[in-house]
This record gives structure tokens, sequence and C-alpha cells, in this order.
């Protein structure tokens, strides 16, 4: 993997790491450009940049300009799919140290002790996992949004008084929400560029710990499993009612059929 030549060796050297969350994925096969990695595909972006793409539709530019940005972004919009209406994003500032160790500083920039591609890969995984988390946490607040009524309801009255359409749109958000994020990007994967670079474990930890990847994914989960059971209690209500119909139906159709036996036998009496 060859050094990009805008990455200056020089200390106090900066460069942005921007991320965006684009869409569902990106179709990264026969992207025109200088590969300085292959998964995740990395490409020099003119003199002055490098554009990090995941295939879970996420794309990291670093040391890019805002025009650079922009017309890297329309190169790049027919290969997104399922494109995001909002984009989700995130921005770090990464700097050349003078420390004989990467730092990570809370709420600073990421100094490390030099600008290999392999060091801005780790970075790159990192905010693009945590891009994808926020537009997930964003996306469960909503279905929560949703299905706090419909809770609230039940709790006052013991029942809703939701039909059966509104019933089963509630279920189709809550599963809809529930496919999209599940598994669709493994947090708990570590870069590819620590396969080649176990030496940046320690870089990746402390990012990992900076963005609480492992945190977020857990409280995630547990709102997940939280929509999961309140789609199962909704399919339960439409399974009640539907069992009461039928035993409703039931009923009138013995009675029915008891009020004709009985006219029959009058009837007969009659003759």
């Amino acid at each position: 993997m060859t050094k990009p030549e805008f990455i200056s060796a020089d200390v106090g050297a900066r460069v942005t790491a921007h991320a965006l969350h684009v869409g569902d994925s990106i179709n990264t096969k026969g992207f025109e450009g200088e590969a300085l990695s292959a998964v995740p595909l990395a490409i020099k972006v003119g003199k002055t940049g490098i554009a990090v793409l995941f295939r879970y539709g996420v794309a990291v530019l670093i040391g890019l300009s805002s025009e650079d940005e922009t017309a890297f972004l329309a190169r790049l919009t027919p290969r997104i799919g399922g494109k995001l209406a909002r984009f989700e994003e995130e921005t770090a500032l990464v700097a050349r140290g003078n420390e004989a160790d990467d730092q990570v500083q809370a709420g600073g920039p990421i100094q490390l002790r030099d600008m290999s591609p392999e060091r801005l890969l780790v970075i790159a995984d990192v905010l693009a996992k945590s891009v994808v988390l926020a537009n997930d946490e964003r996306e469960v607040a909503k279905v929560f949004e949703i299905i706090e009524p419909f809770a609230k309801e039940l709790a006052d009255h013991g029942q809703t008084r939701r039909d059966r359409k509104g019933v089963l749109k509630l279920i189709g958000n809550a599963l809809l929400v529930q496919q999209r994020v599940s598994g669709r990007v493994a947090i708990g994967e570590k870069p590819d560029a620590l396969w080649e670079r176990p030496d940046l474990e320690r870089l990746y930890a402390r990012l990992e710990d900076e963005y609480e990847l492992k945190e977020r994914v857990d409280t995630l989960n547990r709102k997940l499993a939280v929509v999961a059971e309140t789609a199962n209690t909704l399919a339960d209500i439409i399974d009640t009612r539907r069992s009461l119909r039928l035993e409703l139906i039931v009923v009138v159709l013995i009675a029915f059929e008891i009020v004709v036996t009985f006219y029959q036998i009058y009837a007969a009496r009659g003759h």
C-alpha cells in the first residue's frame, strides 16, 4: 500500500475525516481511481484526499475540500442503493502528533504518530460504524414514538381503539426497522486493516471506546428486543380479536339454528 502524497509527515499536520451514511448500500465494483485498499475500497481523490467506501452505505472522505466532496458525491450517487433522504454525518479532526503512541482525546483531535493509510482506514472504519449506529438509533426512536401512544392506551383502558389496519401498520413499522437494523453492519467485527497491522489494535480500541460503539450496540439491541416483543403483542391482539369474532359468529349461528328449529316444531304442531 503506497503512502498518499498529500499526507504530510510534519508534526501538527491536520486533515478532516467526514463520514456520510448515504444509503442502504454502495456498489464499489469497478469504481475508477487509484486504489489504496480493496476492502474497504479506498481510493485517492485528486491530489489532496482519500475516499473510503463501505458497501453497507457509508463514504468516509478524508482531506477533501467541500467542493471536492460535492463533486465526489455526485459521482458516487448512481452507485448508491436505497439512497437516504437525509444523510447521517460525523466529522473528526485527525492530526499528526509528536507522541510515540497514538492518542485519542475526548472531544479533541485524533493524534496519530504517523498519517499512514492503515491508520486512516482504522479511523474510517470507526466513523462509518458510528454514523450507521446514529441512523439506526434515530429509526428505532421513530418506532418508539409510534408505539408509546399505543402502549399508553392499553395501560389506561386495557384495550385499543385502533382497527385491524392500524395495528397491522404498527407491526409493519416495527418489523421494518428491526429488519433494517439487525445484522446490517457487524459492529463487533474489527477492520480488515488490523489483520496486516495488529500493532494498530490499541488505536482501534481507543477509538471504539471514544465513540462508545459497544455500549450503543447493546442499547440498540435492547430496544430492538422491545420492538420485537411489541410486534408479537400486537399480533396476539389481532389473533384475540379474530378469535372473539369467530366465537361470536359461531354463537349467532347456533342461536339462529335453535330459532329455526323451534319455528319448525311450532309450525309442525300448528298443522
